[in-house]
C-alpha cells in the first residue's frame, strides 16, 4: 500500500532530524538533547501548514540551517535551537518573550540578531540594507548570530532555483557582496566558496555552466595527474612513518573564472584547477616541525616556487587559518599548489571561528581574529552612518589581502593590503592617527599617504598642530581609521553649526521657503552630504550659497528644471555612459532597452534609462536595471561590480531589462590586443575593422614594446555576437598573440 503525500513528508522530517543529530559534535547530554527536541517540535508545529516556493514543507528550511549549523560550521545546543527558530519569530506567532521564557535569554538574543527588521518608510536606505546592518551590528554581542545567518544564506542559496529571476540576482549579489566576505573572514572557507560559487551560477548562469563543462571533461586527467605526483610523496611519508591524508581539493567555479578574467586567458590555458591539500597527525607541540618537515619532503622532490611560498604556520591570518602554501614543478613541467597544515589547523581551515574557539581554550593560539572582532566591535559601536554608507565601509576590509607590520618596539600589526602609514597609526591609536605628519618607515622618512609593505618597521611622527581633513579619506584604506578621520571632522564642523543655520534661515526668508524637514533633506541629498552638520558647515563656510539654495528648493518651478526631469535622452551620457554613433541616433527615437517591473514609474518605462561606463554593456550582453533616486534606469551587466554592489543595497530596486532587436543603434566597445610588431601589421587591423565590418573606431591607444604591440581600441558595435565575430577574426592573424574584450573603457 503506497504512503500518502502527507505521511513520505513527516518521515522526511524526522529524517532530516535525525540527521541533525548524527553531524552534531560538540556536547550533547541528555538536558542538551532533550532541549533541542522541544525547539524542533516548537518549530515544527509553529510552521506546520506553512510551504517553501519549492511546494516542499517549510520546516525542512530551519532543519537544515541547523543541520549546516552543526555540522559544517561546528556549533552546540544555543545555536542550535536558535537555527531551528529562527524564521518562527519572524514568520509565525511565536513572541521573542515565549521564547526566552523556555529557552533563555541568550537564545532570545540571538533570534532577535537574526530577525529582519521592518521596511523603513521614508527613508534615504533600504530595508534590505539595514538589516543587513543590523546583522553585522551583532558582531558587537554575539558572533554565533553571523555564523546562523550564514548557514541561512547558504541553505537559501543551495534552493535558489525556484524564485524568480530579479530576486535570484539581488539574493546572489548581496551575498557575493557580504556574505561570503564575512564567511572568509570569519575563516569558514569551503561556505565562502560554496556562497560564491552559487552567486556565480545565478547571476552568469551560461557561463557557469562552460566552466562546469569544461572542469568535468578534464577531471579524469587531472585526477590522474594527482596521483602521478602524490605517489612519491606517500611513499616517503610511509618511510618515516608520518601519519598523514592528502586530498585532492578541487578549485570552485567561481575561482577559475577570476583567474581566467585576470589572467585574459581561456579555460584550456588554466593549470590550476585544483590544489593538494597534505594534512598531518601531530601533537600541537610539534605540528609546525612536523609542516616543515613536510615542506621538506616535497621540495626535496619537486622545484619549489620561492616567490609563491607563504608561511602562514608563523604568522595566522587574521580569520585564524594556518597553513604553509608553496607551489611546485611536478612532472610534464605543471606547476602544483600544495597546501600544508595539521588536524588541527585542518579544522580550523574547514570550520572557522567555531574550531578556533575551540582549540583557544586547549593551547595558545594566535590572537588575530580575536584582535578584528575587538576592532571590529569598537568600529561598530562608534559607527552612526547611514546604512549604505556603513556597509561600504565595513566590506572594503573584509576580503582584502593581508600585510604584517611592526612598531618600534617589535608588536606585530596586521593591516589589508594597500594600507597607509595612516592606517597604521590609527590601527595603534586614534590621537596618534589625528596628529600624524608622516613616519619613520624601516628608518626613511616617508609621508602620511605612504604604503607599508610586510615586515615594514614602522614609527609614526606627530604634531599637535596637524588636524584630518577631507584629502586624508584619499590615504586610507581601513574602516576604523575612515571612522577617526570622519569623527574628527564632524566634530570640527559643528563649530560652525549655529552660524550656518543663521545663513541658512537667512537664504530660506529671501526665496520665501521654510526651514523644513523636507527641505534640509534636499540639500543634503542634492550637495550629496553626510547630514546637517556637514550642511550648515558648507553653508557656513559659503561652499554652498543663495544660489545653490534656491535652485535645489525651487528647481520644480523652473523650466530648466521641468526639462531636467522630463526630457532625458536615453543615450544621455551624465557620467560617460551609453555612446552611439552620430549618424546612427539622429533618426532613433525609440529605445534600445526594454524594461518591465511593477517599480518602474510609467515615464521611465520606454525611453529614461543610460548605460553603464563601469561595465559598458552592448547587446547581447546579460543585463539589468537598477532604479536610483532621480536618476534614469542604470543598465549594467549582471556580473558588473558596481551592480553587484548596488543590487546587494537596493534589490528591490532591480527590474529585468532586455535588448531589442533594432537595426541602426551602435554602442562603444573595447578590445584589447597584444601581437608581434611588423610592418603592414596596424593598417591590417583597420581594414578588417573598418572594410571588412564596417565599423567606426573612436580611439587607437598603441604601445611598443621591444617588438611586441599593446593595442586598445574603441569602436562602435551593433552586438555581441558582432564583436565576437570580430575578435575571431583578430585570432588569425599570425602577428597576433592575444586579443579580448575591454570592459572599462577610458
Amino acid at each position: 500500500m503506497e504512503r500518502s503525500q502527507e505521511e513520505n513528508e513527516r518521515l522526511e522530517i524526522i529524517r532530516r532530524y535525525r540527521r541533525l543529530i548524527e553531524v552534531w559534535n560538540t556536547r550533547k547530554d541528555t538536558i542538551d538533547q532533550w532541549m533541542v527536541r522541544k525547539a524542533f517540535r516548537l518549530a515544527a508545529d509553529a510552521h506546520r501548514d506553512m510551504r517553501r516556493k519549492s511546494g516542499e514543507p517549510f520546516i525542512f528550511h530551519p532543519l537544515e540551517v541547523a543541520t549546516i549549523a552543526a555540522g559544517e560550521i561546528g556549533l552546540g545546543r544555543t545555536a542550535i535551537i536558535s537555527a531551528l527558530l529562527h524564521d518562527s519569530v519572524e514568520d509565525t506567532d511565536l513572541t521573542l518573550a515565549e521564547v526566552r521564557g523556555m529557552f533563555g535569554e541568550e537564545v532570545e538574543r540571538i533570534i532577535d540578531g537574526l530577525t529582519k527588521i521592518e521596511e523603513i518608510s521614508g527613508s534615504s536606505t533600504t530595508a534590505q540594507a539595514e538589516t543587513l546592518k543590523k546583522i553585522i551590528f551583532t558582531l558587537s554581542d554575539d558572533v554565533r548570530v553571523i555564523l546562523i545567518k550564514l548557514a541561512d544564506r547558504l541553505h537559501n542559496m543551495r534552493t535558489l532555483e525556484v524564485i524568480p529571476r530579479e530576486k535570484q540576482l539581488k539574493i546572489a549579489s548581496e551575498t557575493l557582496f557580504i556574505y561570503a566576505p564575512l564567511a572568509y573572514r570569519l575563516g569558514l572557507f569551503p561556505i565562502k566558496s560554496e556562497l560564491e560559487d552559487l552567486s556565480f551560477k545565478y547571476s552568469q548562469p551560461q557561463i557557469y555552466r562552460d566552466i562546469k563543462e569544461n572542469m568535468n571533461a578534464v577531471r579524469q586527467v587531472v585526477h590522474e595527474y594527482f596521483e602521478e605526483f602524490t605517489a612519491p610523496i606517500q611513499e616517503e611519508f610511509k618511510k618515516q612513518k608520518t601519519p598523514f591524508e592528502i586530498n585532492y581539493n578541487e578549485k570552485t567555479t567561481y575561482s577559475i573564472w577570476n583567474k581566467m578574467q585576470a589572467n585574459e586567458m581561456p579555460f584550456n590555458e588554466i593549470n590550476d584547477t585544483y590544489s593538494v591539500d597534505i594534512v598531518l597527525d601531530a601533537k600541537p607541540e610539534k605540528e609546525k616541525l612536523k609542516c616543515w618537515g613536510a615542506y621538506a619532503v616535497i621540495t626535496t622532490l619537486y622545484k619549489p616556487n620561492n616567490e609563491k611560498l607563504h608561511d602562514w604556520i608563523s604568522t595566522p591570518k587574521a580569520n585564524g587559518y594556518e597553513a604553509i602554501h608553496t607551489t611546485v614543478m611536478g612532472p610534464h613541467g605543471q606547476w602544483v599548489d600544495v597546501h600544508i597544515r595539521s588536524l588541527r589547523m585542518n579544522e580550523i581551515a574547514l570550520k572557522g571561528y567555531a574550531a578556533y574557539w575551540k582549540y583557544k581554550t586547549k593551547i595558545h593560539l594566535d590572537a588575530g581574529l580575536d584582535e578584528w572582532l575587538n576592532r571590529t566591535r569598537e568600529l561598530l559601536n562608534e559607527a552612526d552612518e547611514e546604512a549604505i554608507a556603513f556597509i561600504n565601509d565595513f566590506k572594503q576590509n573584509l576580503f582584502s589581502e593581508e600585510i604584517f607590520v611592526f612598531t618600534p618596539a617589535g608588536e606585530m600589526i596586521n593591516l589589508p593590503a594597500e594600507a597607509t602609514v595612516l592606517d597604521f597609526a590609527y590601527a595603534i591609536h586614534t590621537d596618534l592617527g589625528n596628529h600624524c605628519i608622516g613616519a619613520n618607515v624601516n628608518h626613511r622618512l616617508v609621508p602620511v599617504n605612504y604604503k607599508v609593505k610586510s615586515g615594514d618597521q614602522i614609527e609614526v611622527i606627530t604634531s599637535r598642530i596637524q588636524q584630518p581633513n577631507e584629502d586624508w579619506f584619499k590615504y586610507v584604506v581601513t574602516a576604523r581609521a575612515k571612522s577617526r578621520i570622519k569623527n574628527a571632522i564632524r566634530n570640527e564642523r559643528k563649530n560652525y553649526r549655529e552660524a550656518g543655520k543663521k545663513k541658512l534661515d537667512n537664504y530660506l526668508e529671501q526665496i520665501k521657503q521654510e526651514n523644513t524637514k523636507p527641505n534640509i533633506n534636499k540639500l543634503i541629498q542634492a550637495h550629496k552630504l553626510n547630514g546637517l552638520i556637514d550642511l550648515y558647515y558648507f553653508i557656513a563656510k559659503e561652499k554652498i550659497d543663495i544660489k545653490d539654495v534656491k535652485e535645489t528648493l525651487l528647481q520644480n518651478e523652473t523650466q530648466l528644471g521641468w526639462m531636467r526631469r522630463n526630457l532625458i535622452s536615453p543615450f544621455v551620457k551624465p557620467r560617460q555612459t551609453a555612446a552611439t554613433s552620430a549618424k546612427d541616433n539622429t533618426d532613433n527615437e525609440e529605445s534600445a532597452i526594454e524594461t518591465a517591473s511593477q517599480n518602474i514609474p510609467e515615464k521611465l518605462k520606454t525611453l529614461d534609462y543610460s548605460v553603464s561606463a563601469c561595465c559598458n554593456p552592448i547587446p547581447g550582453d546579460d543585463v539589468i536595471g537598477i532604479i536610483l533616486p532621480n536618476e534614469p534606469i542604470q543598465i549594467h551587466k549582471t556580473n558588473c561590480e558596481v551592480a553587484i554592489r548596488l543590487m546587494s543595497q537596493y534589490g528591490k530596486n532591480i527590474v529585468k531589462a532586455k535588448w531589442k532587436q533594432q537595426e541602426g543603434i551602435t554602442f562603444l566597445a573595447g578590445i584589447k590586443i597584444k601581437a608581434v610588431d611588423k610592418i603592414g601589421f596596424i593598417k591590417q587591423i583597420t581594414n578588417l575593422i573598418t572594410d571588412e565590418f564596417q565599423l567606426n573606431i573612436r580611439s587607437f591607444n598603441l604601445e611598443n614594446i621591444e617588438g611586441l604591440i599593446n593595442l586598445n581600441l574603441t569602436l562602435y558595435i551593433n552586438n555581441t555576437a558582432q564583436l565576437n565575430r570580430l575578435i575571431s577574426k583578430l585570432k588569425k592573424i599570425k602577428e597576433v598573440i592575444k586579443v579580448s574584450r575591454l570592459d572599462k573603457l577610458t
